[in-house]
């Protein structure tokens, strides 16, 4: 019985490891990081084999073999989700658009805490619009968003991921490198 028990966690915790691998492969083709991407695929696919291979044998007779698979995917993913999170790698383009009365500060304010800042004015439904530009590096993005809200709570802004970005302004980058 001992050994059904560790076969069960073997395809779980296996199916976790794949997933979250299968969430940071994608992350990283995404940053344009191809190599580093396959070798991850090489051993997510290995993975996924062996732990397959575990559900398959003896055929499908045994439903719980069906759910330590199921669930290692779901949390795979979740726990791939964290992983991301806390790697944060690469860059947003973050679009601010401040009420008329609190351009500057958002803009002096970005800029003082050494976000690179672009603003050029639109034309919004009630008249010219400041629209604020900047490229914030993703473990950056919660600084700049709480920079934002004290300013305003209700402040429009929209986030996007940077695929790639060349040169910029940053906090902490040192001047002339």
């Amino acid at each position: 019985m001992e050994g059904v028990i560790y076969g069960y966690l073997f395809i779980f915790f296996a199916r976790v490891i794949d997933m979250a691998l299968d969430v940071v492969r994608i992350l990283m083709l995404t940053r344009d990081k191809k190599l580093l991407a396959s070798l991850i695929g090489f051993v997510e696919v290995a993975i996924f084999i062996v732990a397959l291979d575990k559900v398959m044998a003896g055929g499908m007779d045994d439903p719980l073999k069906v759910i330590a698979y199921a669930g290692g995917f779901a949390t795979g993913n979740y726990v791939g989700g964290l992983i991301e999170c806390l790697l944060a790698v690469g860059y947003v383009s973050m679009q601010v658009f401040p009420r008329r009365d609190k351009a500057g500060e958002v803009i002096s304010r970005l800029r003082k805490e050494g976000f690179g800042v672009t603003s050029v004015i639109g034309a919004g439904r009630s008249g010219p619009q400041n629209i604020v530009h900047v490229i914030v590096k993703r473990r950056d993005l919660n600084k700049a968003t709480k920079i934002l809200d004290e300013i305003d709570k209700r402040i429009f802004f929209n986030i996007s991921d940077a695929r790639s970005i060349r040169g910029g302004v940053f906090p902490g980058a040192r001047k002339g490198k």
